[in-house]
């Protein structure tokens, strides 16, 4: 890529650091009352290094180490590093959930950029929604950045059984509930879990979305495979040093490479790996951030062209090491390349199609792991369906649900909310059956507030005990992109701002055929108006806020559909820079 490179006056953080002003020799005393000389910074590119490491986030719990790669790697290129600390979302720890903080990480991360003198920044994430927000600020403020994924944690095994993380923590604590998991291994399985630090092994919502931030081009090319603790990692992190130092010179900002293009190849790229059905959230966010719309329906139309090619948990057996070994997303994307928009260009300065030239992937047991076009996982990746019950639409996982609950009409068994649900679903009173469909209300966007995991409902205890394993499942909220079963998410819109799901009562019959892409509540057009009146009249059930972060969320927050972000952060409108006072 030819440009023409910027000069020393040209960079921003020169407002802050050079001029012979009260303000310039501040901000210079300040500099050398922490140790540094006019040389460490005065005539070079200043890169700030966003770190979402943490102490209790213990999938970057590596982080805080391998920001000192990035800072050499700076350095050696002619750059000078400062660190800026940016919360840190871990997926198990945040309460009530993640989602509520990712808007909240994406306005920090904007500001940060913005209100400190950098001219380019290195973002560190991968726990799930720390990559989406951190690309959805740096989006926004349209400087320079490369992404920085986590890596995922090494395999591990549970007496013998090659454990998925996530995927299966769901699948032994059914068997607990059921009474098939005695304590000492129910003790055994939470000591080995999960035996490195890292994201998720398997093909999870930080695998996903890691993917897509490659594939859109942010990451170094193979950056989303290498394990945490692998050797290669670090070495990665430095070298990300070192290029984005050159970015900045070359003035190669988000908006060159986020294009319509190249997240419609990010689409394709989550249905070939098995991803997350929380991808159809993140990605309509990040794609406003720049202009670009992601309606709900070019998931179906790719759906028809890529197949899952990914032989991960939970649609397949193989964990991210294996895939890592395999040839990784690299090989993957060569899989797919005849799909893809190869001329999208990428933090490299090459296109896509550059990057990924001379991939391959590796050996027999390689090309399970990462199938090819003929042969592959699942037809199906994710599905959108629609409906009386779901206008706007709904997504599932097919490649990860049970076929013969595909076509499947049942009687419903409605839970208001969360706690309602927490507090009957084991009762030997609840009136269900394996036919039945759990519908569980308000935990959209709004209504949680926050759209948490919780629509992988649990199975009723005393079906667990009958040998149930699955069931159809509604709610208007999303799924840890490590679990499985046959679960409608994301119903649009939600329950909570008048949608059909809140007019759902126990015994409506529902009826779900995702051949056809149908979901519909079989209750007559004059009763549904009868109940919508009702709704209206009655205060809804959801807890509203008014005061804190989560009023400002509740307030502002879009649907599903267009990937519940605030309303006043979509676009791609550039503010001012700051005023230097």
């Amino acid at each position: 890529m030819s440009v023409a490179r910027k000069r020393i006056e040209d960079l921003r953080s020169q407002r802050w650091l050079a001029p012979d002003t009260m303000r310039g020799f501040s901000h210079r005393a300040r500099l050398a009352q922490t140790g540094w000389n006019r040389d460490d910074y005065l005539g070079r590119p200043v890169i700030g290094i966003l770190n979402t490491w943490s102490d209790i986030s213990t999938c970057h719990s590596h982080l805080r180490e391998r920001a000192q790669k990035v800072r050499e790697g700076v350095i050696r290129a002619g750059g000078w590093p400062i660190e800026l600390p940016a919360m840190s979302l871990g997926e198990v720890w945040v309460k009530p959930t993640t989602m509520l903080y990712r808007n909240f990480l994406a306005m920090e991360a904007e500001e940060l950029i913005r209100c400190h003198p950098v001219d380019g920044v290195v973002l560190m994430g991968g726990c799930d929604k720390t990559t989406p927000a951190l690309l959805m600020g740096a989006f926004s403020v349209n400087l320079p950045c490369i992404f920085i994924p986590a890596g995922a944690s090494s395999n591990t095994s549970f007496r013998g059984e090659k454990v998925g993380t996530g995927t299966h923590t769901m699948k032994y604590w059914n068997e607990k509930r059921a009474g098939n998991m005695a304590d000492d291994a129910w003790l055994e399985l939470e000591g080995c879990m999960t035996r490195t630090p890292g994201t998720c092994n398997t093909a999870g919502t930080a695998t996903t979305m890691t993917a897509v931030a490659e594939v859109l081009g942010f990451s170094l090319p193979g950056a989303h495979s290498i394990p945490a603790i692998d050797g290669a990692h670090p070495r990665m992190c430095s070298e990300v040093g070192e290029r984005i130092v050159e970015m900045v010179w070359e003035d190669l900002t988000p908006r060159t490479i986020a294009t319509e293009a190249s997240f419609h190849n990010a689409i394709k790229t989550v249905l070939a790996i098995g991803g997350s059905t929380n991808a159809c959230v993140h990605l309509p966010a990040m794609a406003g951030r720049c202009g670009v719309e992601l309606p709900l329906d070019l998931w179906e139309r790719y759906n028809k062209e890529i197949p899952v090619l990914a032989n991960l948990m939970p649609a397949g057996d193989a964990l991210m090491e294996d895939f890592y070994f395999a040839g990784g997303l690299k090989a993957l994307l060569k899989r797919i390349e005849a799909h893809l928009d190869l001329n999208c260009m990428t933090i490299t300065g090459k296109t896509l199609g550059e990057n990924i030239a001379g991939a391959k992937v590796h050996g027999e047991q390689g090309d399970n792991v990462i199938r090819a076009l003929s042969n592959p996982v699942s037809r199906e990746g994710i599905a959108v369906v629609k409906g009386n019950l779901a206008p706007r639409g709904a997504v599932m996982k097919p490649s990860a649900a049970s076929p013969h609950l595909m076509k499947h009409t049942g009687p419903a068994v409605v839970f208001e909310t969360f706690a309602d649900m927490t507090a009957r679903i084991d009762s030997a009173d609840l009136n269900v059956t394996k036919d039945s469909v759990l519908v569980l209300k308000n935990i959209g966007p709004v209504g949680a507030p926050g759209m948490p995991e919780a629509g992988n409902l649990p199975i009723p205890k005393k079906l667990l005990a009958e040998g149930v394993r699955d069931m159809v499942r509604i709610s208007d909220g999303r799924m840890s992109g490590t679990h499985y079963g046959t679960c409608v998410l994301h119903v649009c819109p939600e329950a909570a701002v008048g949608g059909p799901l809140a007019l759902v009562r126990d015994g409506d019959m529902i009826s779900l055929d995702v051949a056809a892409r149908k979901i519909e509540l079989l209750v007559d057009d004059a009763e549904m108006a009868k109940r919508h009146a009702a709704w209206q009249d009655a205060k809804p059930a959801t807890m509203r806020y008014n005061r804190s972060y989560a009023a400002l969320y509740q307030q502002h927050v879009t649907q599903a559909d267009v990937g519940a972000d605030f309303d006043f952060l979509q676009g791609t409108e550039l503010l001012p820079e700051p005023t230097i006072f």
